[in-house]
């Protein structure tokens, strides 16, 4: 499912103007993106965490040239189903 299907499917089940789901998916995102940038998390019970995971620095191979590189530490978004949802998936 894509974002514009997402809308499409949220519209339909709760009668609310595309247009409005639209603002309400875009702001959505943009909070958590926020809220990440901060370094914090977001939490939403029974479905999942939106959190910052820190990969360390580390050595690795030029896979071209076979030559040794330093890849340096980043951080990246990560999301953690909540017990609700890996319930609900493990069945499928």
């Amino acid at each position: 499912m894509n974002k514009t299907e997402l809308i499409t499917c949220l519209s339909e089940e709760t009668t609310f103007a595309k247009k409005d789901v639209t603002r309400v998916i875009e702001s959505f995102t943009r909070i958590i993106e926020r809220t990440l940038k901060k370094g914090e998390k977001v939490s939403l019970t029974g479905f999942g965490t939106f959190l910052i995971s820190r990969r360390p620095a580390r050595r690795g191979i030029n896979p071209s040239t076979k030559e040794r590189i330093n890849i340096p530490a980043i951080s990246v978004p990560k999301f953690k189903p909540g017990k609700g949802l890996r319930e609900l998936v493990r069945s499928v």
